[in-house]
Parts: C-alpha cells; structure tokens; sequence
C-alpha cells in the first residue's frame, strides 16, 4: 500500500482516527516532528500524560525493553503512547526487529506506538506494511510559507506573507533553520507589530532582490550583467552552495526546455505556464517562490532561448557542476561566472 502524505494523515487525524501503529519517514524531521506531537495530543489528555506518554530513542532499546514498553497498559487513561525514534540506530540483524514484527501482527489496543525513521534512511517495507505509513516529504514554497506564517503565530507575531517569502528565499528549505530565524524575530521585533520584509531583511541580512531565486531570474532572462553581479552578494550568503545554485538554474532552464519544445512543436502560448508549473511540482525544487507565480514568471521568458541555446546553456551547466564538485569553494565565484559568460557568449554565437 502507498504511503499516506502528511495531509492525508492529518486529515485522519482531525476526523478522530487513531490507530495502533504510525511509522513516519522522509526527509522533514520537523514535520515528522509536528506530527508526532499532534499524534499524541490526539491520544491523551494532557492531564494524564506525564504517566502515559514514553518517548525513547532506538538506540537505547533492546528486544525486552521495547516489548516492555509497548505491552504495558496506560495508567487511568484509555490509551498510552510510546514513541521511538531513530530507528536507522537498530542493525538490520539486530533482534530487537523480530519483536517489533511480532508486535506488529497484533499490537495493543490501548497503545499508539510511533515508530519515526530519520532523514534519509531506507524505508523498512515490513514495518509499513504492517503500520499506518506516512512519509513526510519537503514542503512545497506555497505550503513552506504557510507553515511559517503558523508557526510565527504560535510564538506571538505576526510573519506577513510576503515576508515569510522573503525568508524562506533566504533560509531556503531547512524548516528547523526557518524556525530558529522565526525565533529570533519574535525576539527581536516589537510585540504585536506586523513582520516586514525589511525586518527579515535585516535580521537574515539579505535585501529583496539579493537571493538565490533572484539570481536565477536574472540568468534565466539573459541579464548577464546583473547574474554576474548578484553572484558578490548571493555566493557569501549562509547556506549558499555553488552546486545547490547550479542544480536550482539548471532545474529551471529544463523546464523552459520543455516549454521551449511544446513551443515549437506547435503548443499555445497559454500552455506554457502550466508545462513549466506542472515541471516544478514533480521536480518541487527547493529556493524558488510558489510554483504558480514562478510558472507565470518563467513562461514569460521562453522567448528569450532557442531550443538549440537552451541545449548548450544545460551543457554549460553539467560542465559547471562538475568543476564545482572538484574545487574549493574559494574558487566557486570565478567558476559560476564563466559559466554565465559562456552562456552570454552561447547566445551571441547563436
């Protein structure tokens, strides 16, 4: 059976379905993180949780302690939950997986086990066939924002939309990061004042039109000057990568290609926008804004390539990349701009 996504589940849970067992994976720790509490908000009463509620790390279970944990009944409550993390911590021999199997053909009742596998890590088809399965990917930017704009409320302030925007080009997809930058705005910003996005600008200390999504715009619409002078701004930045920035242009020139190619091909001009939307949704590239507006942004741009330079601009790109894996980062500001260069010089050959 296919995993639940994470609004799936929440949608479950809203509804008042709870079961046994909860296995959650994917890359958002945090959100994995959100889950589980609202999972154990939904299980116990506040009032009878400090009896109820174990939450342990795998790495410090062996076969009897977790039996122990989880056939234990709850303490004047109807249910307990026991949560386990970090279950990439157990060896794929360890003994401690025929327990959990075992469990897992009949769990307790009155236990609401959360099994939560970490970032990166292979999923183990014979728990999620077993548990109610939600894989909990990365936000889309649109669903990024929100999340932001909630989490600033939950903390007492008031994150405009436009400013959790401006933040999350900054910050990018790192929600714990976005979290700790909300942190400390709340910390630093009058309460009950609106959030700016000059006051993410001055707390993250990077101005509208000085991000990475800026920076691709500008190589996207062939503004070399501008790409090459964004890059004294954009390469120091904190969490700036030269390979990340590649992989983001390239991602972007891909769908132009394709928008580019249903151009030519004979597609209506009002296709273009949805091809390059829909490119963005499967590849859900990470530090552009929403994938609408910059569907709508990028559509406008295709006129500005022939397929053949758009060919030769990705060449540019794999090159790039490849001299940016076997170089210092020192060097990453003079290889990105030979690659803007050449796709300049690209166009005037065309």
């Amino acid at each position: 059976m296919a995993p639940l996504s994470l609004n799936a589940a929440y949608k479950a849970l809203n509804q008042g379905e709870l079961v046994p067992v909860y296995y959650l994976t994917g890359d958002a720790d945090i959100l994995k993180e959100d889950l589980t509490k609202a999972l154990v908000t939904a299980a116990i009463d506040p009032a009878a949780r400090d009896f109820n509620l174990d939450v342990r790390s795998a790495g410090d279970l062996d076969g009897e302690s977790l039996h122990a944990l989880v056939e234990t009944p709850p303490m004047l409550a109807e249910r307990r939950v026991v949560v386990v993390k970090n279950l990439e911590q157990w060896r794929a021999s360890a003994s401690v997986w025929k327990v959990l199997a075992r469990y897992l053909e009949r769990p307790s009742p009155s236990t609401v086990l959360v099994l939560v596998h970490g970032a990166g890590e292979k999923v183990s088809p014979a728990t999620a066939a077993k548990a109610r399965h939600v894989n909990v990917d990365d936000l889309t930017p649109d669903a990024a924002r929100r999340w932001a704009i909630e989490r600033a409320e939950r903390i007492g302030i008031t994150l405009q939309p436009d400013a959790a925007a401006h933040l999350l080009s900054v910050v990018g997809s790192d929600l714990a990061h976005v979290r700790m930058e909300i942190e400390k705005l709340a910390s630093a910003c009058p309460a009950g004042n609106a959030v700016t996005t000059d006051d993410v600008a001055r707390m993250v200390g990077v101005r509208r039109g000085e991000t990475v999504s800026d920076w691709v715009a500008a190589a996207v619409g062939r503004d070399t000057a501008k790409s090459i002078r964004l890059l004294d701004v954009v390469v120091p930045q904190a969490g700036a990568d030269g390979v990340k920035m590649v992989t983001l242009l390239g991602t972007v020139l891909l769908a132009v290609r394709h928008a580019r190619a249903l151009l030519d091909n004979g597609g209506s001009r009002g296709a273009l926008e949805g091809a390059i939307r829909n490119s963005f949704f499967t590849a859900r590239p990470q530090g552009l804004g929403s994938y609408t507006t910059e569907g709508g942004r990028y559509a406008g741009l295709v006129d500005r390539w022939t397929a053949q330079e758009l060919d030769q601009a990705l060449r540019t790109l794999s090159e790039a990349d490849r001299a940016l894996k076997s170089t210092g980062v020192s060097e990453e500001q003079g290889t990105l701009t030979t690659m803007l260069l050449r796709m300049a010089r690209a166009r005037v050959a065309a």
